[in-house]
């Protein structure tokens, strides 16, 4: 940044409005014009609102040019915004993203509430432990659940080393480098020496059926990687599998948990039954889809 000069508020100012014009005709958002420049100018809400920046000198984190040709790469590419500024908010973390992640979405917050509501909720002390966060990606839900139980030593796994790269970086950054252990692999596979002992395992698995993933956003077909996106010719495989090898690893009363797709709910109700858990339950996100599985190892 010491090598960017500041520039005019002015200039911003006919920045954020030819952006917001090319937004509307693109038909992107354009309340992701003020966010990016709240990321990378240090505006605020209330000086967008007021334009009171017009008329002071603003230090941006990299030059306007630059800036302008990453939002031609949003208008035209569909890069999304969060792979512009290289991270996003997640609870009340900054998280670093890169296309070797999935962006975390909001309503996957909605699992770290789930999983502490479950543990106050069972006798067993689940609050201690070891938790696994399987295909953490980004390692926003491994640093939520390290947050959330203080006193528990988080387990996190994934097949990219890549994304590994940043989900230890993020766990640096958000002061619980010493809590988390990352580990590369399959699923369980690199925690066979923990069976049994695991309070909780959280898991936001692929689950998007393979002929689907070629329709979603192009943000997301387009950037974001397939590994975590596609879950088979259903959407289910790695839920299954998930459900087929947990209990193995859980301690009595341990708590699985895991985000799917809308529409699978009833599915993965059945195969919970099938797989022996119990106290299954299924809980809808904000939008009222439902979104979560909750089960228990008896």
């Amino acid at each position: 940044m010491a090598d960017i000069q500041p520039i005019a508020g002015q200039q911003i100012w006919q920045w954020r409005n030819a952006a917001i014009q090319a937004a509307l005709a693109a038909d992107v958002p354009p309340g992701e014009v003020d966010w990016l420049l709240k990321e990378v100018a240090g505006l605020d809400s209330l000086a967008l609102r007021l334009q009171s920046f017009r008329d002071k000198s603003i230090q941006l984190t990299l030059p306007l040019e630059e800036l302008e040709a990453l939002w031609q790469r949003r208008l035209h590419e569909r890069l999304p915004v969060q792979y512009i500024t290289g991270f996003t908010h997640w609870r009340q973390f900054k998280i670093i993203v890169s296309p070797a992640v999935l962006i975390p979405r909001p309503e996957t917050e909605s699992l770290i509430d789930l999983a502490v509501a479950a543990s106050v909720e069972s006798k067993n002390n689940l609050q201690l432990g070891h938790w696994a966060d399987l295909g953490t990606g980004s390692g926003a839900i491994a640093i939520s659940l390290a947050d959330a139980f203080k006193q528990a030593t988080i387990h996190a796994v994934d097949f990219s080393q890549q994304a590994l790269f940043i989900a230890a970086a993020n766990a640096r950054n958000c002061g619980f480098a010493e809590r988390i252990h990352f580990y590369q692999g399959s699923w369980w596979e690199p925690l066979q020496s923990y069976k049994g002992q695991f309070s909780g395992m959280v898991s936001n698995p692929p689950y998007i059926p393979t002929n689907t993933v070629s329709t979603l956003q192009p943000e997301v077909v387009n950037h974001e990687p397939h590994l975590a996106l596609d879950g088979g010719a259903d959407g289910l495989n790695c839920i299954r599998h998930l459900i087929a090898t947990s209990l193995d690893y859980l301690r009595p009363g341990g708590i699985w948990l895991i985000e799917m797709m809308a529409g699978q709910a009833p599915a993965v109700q059945e195969l919970l039954v099938q797989g022996g858990y119990c106290n299954i339950q299924i809980h809808a996100d904000l939008a009222g889809i439902e979104r979560f599985a909750v089960a228990y190892r008896r």
